[in-house]
């Protein structure tokens, strides 16, 4: 699949962490600013427009009081995030989403979806992810929702009407890889199983390596020329270098496992939507998983050391920045 070498990139921030277990997430999308992620990418050679935080997305110290009130902010947040990714599609950009936990992709991947779905595009989700997040109000143990967006986007009938409304989409489960795995609920792993989720967990990667288990991933995108959204959670990355989840899990990616599987994206040319999530400053330890994320954000969208020959044309790539 052929790709523009220079994007338009609309960057939208979600200042939200009312779906999470711990406060901080809302200073994320401002971290990865300061972190020079605009710049980045547009030296890289993007005409990137930040579009500033989405307002129905900031989470007042109020809402903490009472879990409905969480929720009710979590659902405002992807009525308004679900039309921005639409719109951003439809005019001919490329939406990056910086958060924030990881209930905002109830609403950015609804959009996209709502977006395939008018085009005739297939969706595929690359979920890279410690955890599963495919948790239903009737299993999860904490209630949290940034647990439970791929089972809402899914389809999981657990939950109730309020998730509902013209700004929500679905997703083929069977279209959803979990990459960098290693903490699932054992009623959500069964749910997984049943849905045909693919999960790709650290034991896997750790036999086969990420260039074996990415080609297969990307392949299938390729095949059928489909729209693949990548949603990336910080804590898919090993905390020693990336110290700043709020659900630090060990024993993740390392540093080049990491840039790897974003520089392979990248010369798939097939993804068109990103979530940046579950950065927490207030964890972090000087800015390190901020600088990270921004890191790999720039091998997504093209950097590289040196030339190299393209696996998909043959052609010698473009070196974009270093």
């Amino acid at each position: 699949m052929s790709q523009p070498d220079f994007l338009a990139i609309d960057l939208f921030g979600i200042a939200c962490d009312a779906g999470a277990s711990r406060r901080g997430c809302t200073m994320g999308p401002d971290a990865m600013r300061i972190a020079g992620l605009a710049d980045v990418l547009s030296g890289l050679g993007h005409a990137v427009t930040d579009h500033g935080d989405i307002a129905a997305a900031a989470t007042p110290h109020t809402v903490w009081q009472l879990p409905e009130r969480r929720q009710a902010a979590v659902l405002a947040m992807a009525a308004q995030s679900s039309q921005q990714a639409a719109a951003a599609l439809g005019a001919g950009r490329l939406p990056v989403f910086i958060g924030g936990d990881h209930s905002l992709s109830i609403g950015t991947l609804s959009g996209v979806a709502q977006h395939c779905d008018a085009t005739g595009k297939p969706l595929f989700v690359l979920w890279v992810d410690a955890h599963g997040d495919f948790n239903t109000p009737a299993t999860s143990e904490t209630g949290n929702i940034h647990g439970m967006p791929l089972a809402l986007l899914c389809g999981e009938p657990d939950f109730g009407p309020e998730f509902s409304g013209p700004w929500r989409g679905t997703i083929d489960p069977r279209h959803v890889t979990v990459f960098g795995a290693r903490s699932i609920d054992r009623p959500e792993r069964q749910l997984l199983e049943d849905r045909g989720v693919e999960v790709i967990d650290m034991r896997r990667i750790d036999e086969m390596g990420v260039v074996a288990l990415m080609r297969e991933v990307l392949a299938r995108v390729e095949a059928v020329g489909g729209h693949l959204h990548v949603s990336l959670d910080v804590d898919v990355i090993d905390p020693a270098i990336a110290p700043g989840a709020g659900t630090p899990v060990a024993g993740g990616l390392s540093f080049r496992e990491a840039h790897l599987v974003m520089e392979m994206i990248h010369d798939s040319g097939t993804m068109g939507s990103l979530d940046l999530v579950e950065l927490n400053p207030y964890l972090d330890n000087a800015s390190m998983s901020a600088r990270l994320l921004v890191d790999l954000t720039a091998s997504l969208f093209g950097r590289q050391i040196m030339p190299r020959q393209s696996v998909r044309t043959g052609v010698d790539a473009t070196v974009r920045g270093i």
